[in-house]
């Protein structure tokens, strides 16, 4: 028997080792909202990231061992299927993503399947340089075109999606480098899915290190592309459930 919808969001983290700040980033997704609930998806961390989640007051989901964000994103999307919530956000362990704006995410799915908090759409002074910059901008440039939409941070890890994106990303959610963000949105596009973007503010690290330098950026310019081009010869997902205007017409 299917379990009912529920009318609470919820809030999927992805931790790999972040015991220094999930805690306070579970404690303030809690305290900004009563409808939100917090699934900790701990990465195969070799630390307390799922003790310290658990007190804090997340449900936590352990893997055996470190398959990635896209690995654990897509456990947290069955997780979601199978307890019947019908909105998901994800949300940095590392408290980058400021859980103020989730509401605002949240909302842009109101008028698309899957709602991007965009770090470079004029709201707050995050930026990046050098060949990082480059990828981002090229990536921007062909999504936009498949979706149709102006975006302008299509790598952001604060993402939001409906049903019909959740039943999408079941089908097709991929573990690789930059697949949970370029080829899961180039895949989910080009099956039907539409996009949005709002406008979020980024904040620092709120514990651990950073996973960029100079060389890692470098490397960034050449993977992106290539993670972009292999995105486009996946199969489109059948499985994504036709919206009710194009069904009346």
């Amino acid at each position: 028997m299917e379990t009912p919808p529920t009318a609470r969001a919820l809030v999927i983290m992805p931790a790999w080792n972040e015991a220094e700040s999930v805690g306070s980033t579970v404690a303030e997704v809690l305290a900004v909202s009563n409808h939100y609930d917090v699934l900790v998806v701990n990465d195969g961390s070799s630390d307390d990231t799922a003790a310290i989640a658990t007190r804090a007051g997340a449900t936590v989901l352990n893997l055996p061992f470190n398959l990635g964000v896209g690995g654990a994103m897509r456990a947290g999307f069955k997780y979601a299927r199978r307890l019947g919530y019908h909105q998901v956000i994800q949300v940095d362990s590392d408290g980058q993503h400021d859980p103020t704006n989730i509401a605002e995410v949240l909302a842009g799915l109101d008028r698309a399947d899957i709602s991007i908090g965009a770090r470079f759409a004029e709201r707050g002074d995050y930026a990046v340089k050098g060949p990082r910059k480059w990828a981002m901008q090229f990536l921007a440039s062909v999504i936009s075109s498949l979706a149709k939409t102006r975006l302008t941070d299509v790598t952001s890890g604060f993402r939001a999606a409906n049903d019909r994106a959740i039943s999408q990303y079941l089908d097709h959610y991929p573990a690789e480098y930059l697949g949970d963000t370029i080829d899961s949105l180039v895949v989910a596009v080009r099956s039907g899915c539409t996009v949005t973007q709002v406008p979020v503010e980024m904040r620092p690290r709120q514990g651990g290190k950073p996973s960029h330098n100079p060389v890692k950026a470098a490397m960034y310019l050449g993977r992106s592309v290539f993670a972009l081009l292999f995105a486009l010869t996946r199969r489109r997902s059948s499985v994504v459930a036709p919206r009710e205007e194009s069904a009346e017409a």
